[in-house]
């Protein structure tokens, strides 16, 4: 397993094949890079495929957190994504990230667009809108959202009690995936396993309503004019509760919205269908 160094001497864990066009790929929570074994071969023909793991996740680092929760941000796990395909030759390249890793990749193109050749997302909506459309519904089948961030020990405490059961009812309860449709089951337990990374999922939803609030704020108004595709899971919370063109029209200029068969987590569903719609949109620009 390769690793890199990256700004303060955090290491990023990383898989690497194919050969063409630089493209990074970004995990969720509460996920690893391996998440995306099923879809790489489809992609490796035609590109030279980056998979990474976000610091506080899988083999990468967890460093404790700052008191303002900055080196859990998006922007820092971002600068990593940065480092680390610089640190492979890739000044400029593809970029598409699910649920976490989305929301790192789009605060990657807002803070570096001329980085970022194109920008898929998948199954979000940014940060600050989620927050502003929070409600009861939303509560209920966002639990998690509230609970990570509350205060350490809390939720590391409660879910190092019994890690398998708490995650795995994540991976079940965002559109009805069974556990049979995650094929690297085994690989995600082993990481989420470690209380150093229950530490760090927790340390990124702290974040995520302080830090990176700060950041969408001071970039709000920005659009961004890459290439750029959503896709959501038809069958997930995001599809039910917003309209992807509505929301990220006014972000994304140079927009395709889409659905893949499946929940939240329709990568691990329906990889053959998620791969098919990355090539529809990445294969033209590569020509």
């Amino acid at each position: 397993m390769p690793t890199a160094v990256v700004e303060d001497g955090i290491s990023i864990a990383y898989d690497e094949d194919g050969s063409g066009p630089p493209l990074l790929l970004l995990h969720g929570f509460p996920q690893t890079r391996a998440m995306w074994t099923e879809v790489v071969p489809a992609l490796a023909d035609r590109f030279r495929v980056v998979t990474a793991d976000l610091r506080g996740y899988g083999a990468s680092a967890k460093p404790p957190a700052t008191s303002d929760l900055a080196n859990y941000s998006f922007r820092a796990m971002g600068a990593d994504m940065f480092a680390l395909m610089s640190s492979l030759g890739h000044e400029r390249f593809h970029l598409v990230g699910h649920d976490r890793g989305a929301r790192a990749a789009y605060r990657m193109a807002l803070d570096a667009p001329g980085k970022v050749e194109s920008l898929a997302l998948m199954d979000i909506v940014p940060t600050d809108h989620l927050v502003e459309a929070w409600d009861y519904e939303l509560s209920k089948a966002y639990f998690h959202w509230s609970f990570l961030a509350q205060p350490a020990p809390l939720p590391e405490r409660m879910i190092g009690a019994d890690p398998d059961h708490f995650f795995e009812a994540c991976l079940s309860g965002w559109g009805g995936a069974t556990q049979r449709a995650f094929t690297q089951i085994d690989a995600y337990r082993a990481a989420w396993r470690d209380p150093a990374a229950i530490a760090g999922m927790t340390n990124d939803y702290r974040a995520a309503v302080s830090a990176d609030l700060e950041q969408d704020a001071a970039s709000d108004g920005q659009v961004l004019e890459c290439p750029a595709l959503v896709l959501w899971g038809a069958d997930g919370v995001m599809a039910r509760h917003f309209d992807a063109r509505c929301v990220w029209a006014p972000r994304l200029s140079n927009l395709t919205v889409g659905l893949v068969p499946g929940g939240h987590f329709f990568v691990d569903e329906s990889p053959r269908e998620t791969a098919e719609a990355l090539r529809r949109f990445l294969l033209p620009l590569a020509a």
